[in-house]
């Protein structure tokens, strides 16, 4: 499933399908190899553990889970839904992820 994603760690995206649907979060972490984001806040599961070295009390642990990347998209706060993303070069040569629905707000701050 390794592919190339536009999505990266830090983005605001929005949940378009799944049991999170509708929700908004911030990247944690994207998986490339495995086509998989994990988003914060979003699709918490609980881990149950015995007490150990690291963890002296064990018990139930809450932690956001990963969810495919196709079932998130790049949320556009200025229109307030969902876009796509798509790369733009400018004439220096610089190239820029821009969101589709609103092309003048670029998401890469360099």
């Amino acid at each position: 499933m390794a592919g190339k994603f536009r999505i990266k760690k830090g983005d605001m995206v929005m949940v378009v399908a799944g049991k999170e649907r509708g929700k908004t979060g911030k990247v944690l972490e994207v998986i490339t190899k495995k086509g998989r984001v994990t988003v914060e806040k979003l699709n918490i599961i609980k881990r149950h553990t015995k007490p150990n070295a690291k963890n002296k009390q064990g018990g139930i642990l809450e932690r956001e889970g990963t969810m495919a990347i196709s079932n998130v998209m790049a949320y556009c706060e200025s229109e307030q839904k969902p876009s796509r993303l798509k790369m733009k070069t400018f004439e220096d040569g610089r190239k820029v992820r821009v969101y589709q629905k609103a092309p003048t707000e670029v998401l890469d701050k360099s």
